[in-house]
């Protein structure tokens, strides 16, 4: 084949390439595959310990209530936390490192990063790292996409930004309307090993409205199926075998 005529045949090809090299970490959105073959990305961690994580806050109107669950409970959780989100309630992204909780970062704007160039994913994760650290002084160090869905740009950028991207494991689907404490419990012992990584929301401003009650509700039994598994539950920082 000539070089002219290999030109011709590839040329047009190569935009649909381009657009499958960057899309290509989106099958990291697939659970039961990214747990066996990504088990970093997924949170996989010690045997012994499962880590929960909270997604969308803070919300001044829930998140309060579920610091109080777990102070009682004396467990701590790892809070993602949405950058326009945390600039309305400062007050409360200190008051949740205050108690303890680990806090990392789920972009400025809940918007799928896929949808997204490298330039507008760049700024997007830095603002709300920036934001989050100048809150509480400490810069984080974790980051979870929106959706869970990741992209050749995101991963570019948390890699620049010194951010490591954490999924889940399991999941309540707790963002539906007709989501209840029963459900969310359920949904989420049933996917649940040691060394997992449970992902819940403290928040509804992305989810159906009132959608977090049913999270507040599930989240004693979940706490309590994990303690008669032998289970004991924190965030990712003293999860890993290897520090995230």
């Amino acid at each position: 084949m000539t070089a002219t005529r290999f030109l011709r045949t590839a040329l047009p090809a190569l935009p649909l390439l381009a657009a499958a090299a960057y899309a290509a970490p989106v099958l990291s959105t697939y659970g039961p595959l990214r747990n066996r073959v990504m088990p970093r990305l997924s949170g996989r961690g010690r045997p012994d310990h499962v880590a929960l994580t909270f997604d969308d806050g803070p919300d001044p109107l829930s998140t309060p209530l579920f610091l109080r669950l777990l102070d009682e409970r004396r467990v701590r959780a790892t809070f993602f936390l949405l950058g326009n989100q945390a600039v309305r309630a400062p007050g409360l992204v200190r008051e949740i490192a205050a108690a303890g909780h680990e806090i990392a970062v789920h972009g400025w704007l809940h918007r799928p990063l896929l949808l997204r160039g490298p330039r507008a994913t760049l700024d997007d994760l830095a603002r709300a790292r920036d934001t989050v650290g100048d809150l509480t002084g400490r810069t984080p160090r974790l980051f979870r996409p929106p959706y869970g869905v990741m992209s050749s740009a995101a991963h570019l950028a948390a890699r620049r930004l010194d951010l490591t991207p954490v999924l889940w494991t399991a999941w309540g689907e707790d963002w539906r309307a007709r989501a209840t404490p029963e459900s969310v419990h359920r949904t989420v012992t049933a996917d649940l090993r040691g060394g997992g990584t449970i992902l819940l929301h403290d928040s509804d401003c992305t989810s159906a409205p009132g959608s977090w009650r049913a999270t507040l509700g599930a989240v004693p039994r979940i706490l309590d199926t994990c303690a008669m598994r032998g289970l004991s539950v924190g965030p990712l920082r003293e999860h890993a075998v290897d520090p995230l």
